[in-house]
């Protein structure tokens, strides 16, 4: 693993050129925000804070890079790195997290009052928001939000009295004392190490022997799930296909398009093993499928305001499918997967479409999901992105009943009947009437009456401040 430190040129952070004489003058370098463990033999392990020399910066998610502890030359993954002595190399900076996101992180368990995090203000482009967990008698744990304002000359301030040349100096001096915030900064929120993007550079078709099945996590009419391991030392999710289930050529076409759908709420496509039997490989969620946990894991006790929030997380990663003009075809609780802290993933967007099966294709029997398919999409085939709102009502029935199946007493063929008669699913126990009116919302016949994924995101994430602010939990819900 020998290269040459007399690297002429590299393309930098915001592809910028940068010459690199020698190894001492004009060298950029980039720090460590997380450990990572080699899954190849191309790629460095490497410690959080070890410092790195950029060689090759122009394959985007993989740079090929000098750590400057041990010498040794390979490729890391460029997010788990940034600019030595930048924002982006604190602790406390968390970027692009949405004021939602920050919400959840900061009230996950275990945290103290004063837990922060600074992030890019969504609102103000060029700004930055404080995020703090706090608590009073009247609202219990909850989290305020500070913009932090960018001065002409360069400072920041939350409010005029107080201006800071840098971010680090406004943390230290809120970290001494509160200064009119709801309370001094105590302890940088955890930020949990991200998923890299691929398993490793140039890892997309991957061989069938480099993948061990070690558990299965469940099957379906055409396909099993196993828990995995990669390369001897990767953990991964695999997806095994019934041969014939679709052509491993529209399949690969397909899974181009999916594997560059990438947000925080959707299951990470990772490799592909493009011969039968087809092989999925996605990033593992230890929780296993929504519809599981609901019914039989630790969803049963879970309370309305889990409940919508994991629904939320759900429209938050339908609305970027939405932005990116994608269909999912397959959206109900066993295609949710959940992870630690109640996070909630869609898997299996876009496949449903390859499916070859006669049986599946004639969108009748027993192979369908009728039950969460909208009326034009089960008769006419016409599938879009307001289908799958459609599908999103469904799937808030089956988190406030906690994954029973939609229409009970009823089969295929009645429901369709009925539903195209009209019939709509009465409120569920103990579901409050705005939630239920938005069920409605997403279920009117004519499709482009629904709500968008953005509205049901924005609707949900607010419900509990804007909708229902009286809300009492009750013994179910």
């Amino acid at each position: 693993k020998k290269s040459n430190p007399f690297c002429t040129h590299i393309s930098w952070y915001h592809n910028e050129s940068v010459q690199i004489s020698s190894p001492f003058s004009g060298v950029t370098l980039f720090v460590a925000l997380y450990d990572y463990e080699a899954r190849t033999e191309d790629d460095l392990s490497f410690q959080k804070g070890e410092k790195f020399q950029i060689l090759n910066s122009s394959e985007g998610d993989w740079w090929e890079a000098r750590s400057l502890t041990t010498g040794e030359t390979g490729y890391i993954p460029s997010n788990y790195v940034a600019p030595v002595d930048s924002i982006q190399a604190e602790e406390w900076y968390f970027g692009k997290l949405g004021r939602k996101d920050a919400e959840r992180q900061l009230l996950s368990f275990g945290n103290p009052r004063g837990t922060f995090l600074i992030r890019e203000s969504e609102t103000t482009k060029g700004a930055y928001s404080l995020s703090i967990r706090d608590w009073d008698d009247m609202k219990g744990d909850h989290v305020k939000h500070y913009k932090i304002r960018k001065l002409d000359s360069g400072g920041y301030y939350i409010t005029t009295r107080a201006q800071f040349e840098t971010l680090q100096q406004l943390v230290q001096h809120y970290s001494e004392k509160a200064d009119g915030l709801c309370f001094n900064l105590t302890v940088i929120a955890s930020n949990h190490t991200p998923q890299t993007v691929g398993l490793a550079k140039d890892a997309w078709e991957v061989a069938r022997d480099s993948l061990f099945l070690e558990q299965k996590l469940g099957q379906g009419c055409f396909a099993e799930v196993w828990r995995g391991t990669w390369n001897g030392n990767t953990k991964v999710a695999i997806k095994t296909l019934k041969p014939g289930t679709m052509s491993p050529e529209s399949f690969l076409e397909e899974a181009q398009i999916m594997k560059k759908l990438k947000h925080d709420k959707l299951v990470q496509l990772y490799a592909v093993v493009s011969e039968e039997p087809i092989y999925i490989v996605t990033e593992y969620m230890n929780k296993g499928s929504l519809l599981d946990f609901l019914k039989d894991g630790e969803g049963r006790a879970l309370k309305l305001p889990n409940l919508v929030d994991m629904a939320a997380q759900v429209a938050g990663g339908m609305a970027y499918i939405e932005r990116m003009n994608y269909i999912h075809r397959d959206l109900r609780s066993a295609n949710i997967l959940v992870g630690n802290g109640l996070i909630c993933k869609i898997a299996d967007f876009g496949l449903a479409r390859l499916i070859e099966d006669n049986e599946y294709t004639a969108r009748q029997g027993a192979k369908f999901p009728i039950k969460w398919t909208a009326p034009e999409a089960a008769l006419y085939g016409r599938f879009t992105i307001k289908s799958d709102v459609w599908s999103f009502g469904i799937l808030l029935t089956e988190l406030v009943t906690k994954g029973r199946v939609p229409y009970p007493g009823m089969n295929n063929r009645e429901v369709l009947e009925q539903v195209e008669r009209g019939y709509r699913m009465p409120c569920p126990q103990d579901c409050p009437s705005s939630l239920h009116e938005l069920m409605i919302h997403c279920w009117k016949k004519d499709p482009e009456e629904r709500p968008t994924f953005e509205y049901l995101q924005g609707f949900l994430e607010d419900y509990f401040t804007a909708t229902e602010p009286q809300y009492q939990p009750g013994d179910n819900l």
